[in-house]
């Protein structure tokens, strides 16, 4: 078999490949919601349930409620870089749109999910 016939089968199995991981998998295949940006925004939209003390005063200086930064956090961009790991906790740093303005969210959550798998507003300031 030359070359040529390798290749030509090749990609004809290939594009069949691809054609049938893209009609099984659909959107996620394409969506990226395994990538890491995402599966943060995905953990704490679904589990901020709570607002430390000095985050509720922000929030109510804003005005804002909580569930308007759980409806921001989606399109919030994840800086990892200004993100801050401790032996017990993840401090996410999260900047985004809150109400209308450019808001620094700080979201903490345990790294350990079987002991609490809440995430907590733990400073919302402007940027």
């Amino acid at each position: 078999m030359n070359l040529q016939r390798r290749l030509t089968l090749y990609l004809f199995g290939l594009i069949i490949g691809g054609g049938v991981a893209y009609w099984y998998y659909g959107d996620r295949l394409t969506g990226g919601a395994w990538l890491p940006e995402n599966k943060v925004k995905q953990r704490l939209g679904s589990t901020l349930l709570k607002a430390a003390p000095q985050a509720q005063v922000q929030l109510q200086a804003w005005p804002a409620d909580l569930e308007q930064v759980r409806k921001a956090i989606p399109t919030a961009t994840v800086s990892f870089g200004q993100s801050v790991r401790t032996p017990d906790s993840i401090y996410y740093a999260l900047d985004g749109t809150v109400a209308g303005k450019a808001a620094r969210l700080v979201v903490v959550g345990l790294r350990d999910f079987d002991r609490d798998s809440t995430a907590t507003l733990w400073e919302l300031k402007a940027r």
